[in-house]
């Protein structure tokens, strides 16, 4: 009897989890350079006397899907996507972190930043001085025409920080961008980006539904399976007490 419990609990817990994973990848389909969780388990064989042939779903922490997305043309001087694999290098909270979102933005200081946080360049965040025209190279080489009307041609003056991490290292912060487990990976020299382009989410709104709709079906069935092992423990009370 109690075996049926523990499958089905089981069972109904890897449900929930699973839900949690794609209504999170339903919600960013729309956004630039999300990468797509992965939901990941294994069976737990059951500590103690007694419970040898007892086994339990142990959610492990989320993947990422680091598969790329397809990246579209906005003819934005500060738009760049990754052609290929790597990061985009970026700081916070202290430590490098990093994301495929190439939607770069400059405030009044001349500031770099995607989604709030800093872009890395050679000597740290990148501040830009007043321009009067910008452009990124493949290599990630940002090149100005100062605002000062005395230089024509432009003129190097910093480089963004691209990194290649394998996808086995990554995880995701609280703030949604990559992590590894060293605060700091050095630059790869073979990663380039594509200007005035921007690479979509990695997932498919239409898959996530469909994988939305067999989770709640197999959540249903769990729950059945719960009460059905009610009803036969009623049952049996019910015989032993006849008896």
């Amino acid at each position: 009897m109690d075996r049926l419990i523990f499958t089905a609990m089981s069972g109904a817990t890897r449900s929930l989890s699973q839900q949690q994973v794609h209504a999170n990848n339903l919600a960013n389909v729309n956004t630039q350079g999300f990468r797509g969780d992965l939901d990941q388990a294994l069976s737990q064989a059951l500590n103690g006397s007694g419970y040898a042939s007892r086994f339990m779903t142990q959610v492990l922490p989320s993947g990422v899907d680091m598969a790329p997305g397809a990246i579209t043309e906005t003819g934005k001087n500060l738009d760049i996507a990754i052609k290929g694999s790597g990061l985009i290098a970026l700081t916070s909270g202290g430590r490098e972190v990093y994301t495929r979102n190439g939607q770069i933005d400059i405030d009044a200081e001349g500031a770099l930043t995607v989604n709030g946080a800093p872009l890395i360049g050679d000597n740290g965040p990148i501040v830009l001085p007043p321009f009067s025209s910008i452009s990124i190279g493949t290599d990630g080489i940002i090149a100005i025409v100062p605002d000062d009307g005395n230089i024509a041609a432009p003129m190097d003056v910093d480089r963004i920080k691209l990194v290649d991490i394998p996808a086995n290292e990554l995880n995701k912060n609280a703030e949604g961008f990559l992590v590894t487990n060293a605060a700091v990976n050095p630059r790869n020299e073979d990663v380039v980006v594509a200007t005035g382009h921007l690479e979509m989410a990695n997932v498919s709104a239409i898959n996530e539904m469909v994988s939305s709709l067999n989770i709640s079906r197999s959540f249903e069935a769990q729950i059945q399976m719960m009460k059905k092992a009610e009803e036969l423990a009623t049952t049996g009370n019910r015989l032993l007490h006849v008896s």
